[in-house]
């Protein structure tokens, strides 16, 4: 089906917004997430965007965004070979032009309502707005073992020194300022699972504090993470964030990667 007359309105100016969705092995999951996401956003009174990184997918990830139907909503694709979810969120970012962008799970685990939320915070000037599903107003279906939920526990407890007074770290679902995150971005050095702590501890840095919402957040099936298997690579790269944070950086090395401890971060 041809776009729309508003379709070719709203694709012909740069968006507004702009966002991320990291994606490894997701035929399953992506094209219920893009229908959900395109769907909001083209409800918005404003262009929009989507970029969704491939990364490194053995399955037809690349083809369902390669195939996606034209409409008011552009959806693009960029390939991301460095293995990790963190690696994946920072090629999007640093893939974006918009003055406000974001990125979220393809499972769209997280209800996309507080889109409206989180714009409107950046509109009023916050920079760094995320979904908390610790925040007192959330509402969470949680259908985690009780291992996975002390584990969770844990890591907030140790991501807490890092990041001082953001309670969830590690919802899925964040906003920017374009210029921070593009910034924050060029800097990231944590390809895996706690990407998230490093990337919010470099923006408070940088003199942006952490704007948290509540969110509707529902456990959705097909999560790779094991606490059995990845919980000691977690906590080395949680170790590594502290260091780095407290080394005086080196020009040379302030956009290289760690040798990958565990790639995993994909809900």
């Amino acid at each position: 089906m041809p776009p729309s007359p508003q379709g070719d309105e709203r694709t012909s100016r740069p968006p507004l917004l702009e966002i991320v969705i990291p994606a490894y092995n997701e035929e399953g999951r992506l094209p219920g997430g893009l229908l959900q996401l395109c769907a909001k956003l083209a409800r918005m009174p404003f262009p929009t965007a989507v970029i969704v990184v491939d990364n490194n997918s053995t399955d037809r990830t690349a083809d369902i965004v390669r195939n996606w139907s034209p409409g008011p909503v552009p959806v693009r694709l960029i390939q991301c070979a460095t293995p990790g979810k963190g690696a994946a969120v920072r090629a999007g970012l640093l893939g974006t032009s918009a003055p406000f962008v974001g990125f979220c799970d393809a499972d769209m685990a997280t209800d996309l309502d507080a889109i409206d939320v989180a714009f409107g915070l950046l509109l009023s000037g916050e920079r760094v707005v995320i979904g908390s599903r610790a925040h007192q107003g959330s509402l969470v279906e949680n259908r985690h073992s009780r291992v996975r939920e002390l584990g969770a526990f844990g890591f907030r407890a140790l991501a807490g020194v890092l990041v001082h007074g953001v309670s969830d770290t590690q919802c899925g679902f964040k906003f920017f300022d374009g210029v921070l995150a593009r910034q924050t971005a060029a800097q990231l050095r944590t390809p895996g699972f706690a990407f998230d702590v490093e990337f919010l501890a470099r923006c408070v840095e940088q003199g942006s504090e952490v704007q948290e919402i509540p969110v509707r957040w529902h456990d959705m099936p097909g999560s790779r993470f094991s606490p059995a298997r990845h919980t000691f690579g977690i906590v080395l790269e949680l170790g590594r964030i502290w260091l780095r944070l407290r080394a005086q950086p080196r020009p040379a090395a302030r956009t290289a990667w760690e040798p990958p401890l565990d790639p995993v971060g994909y809900p």
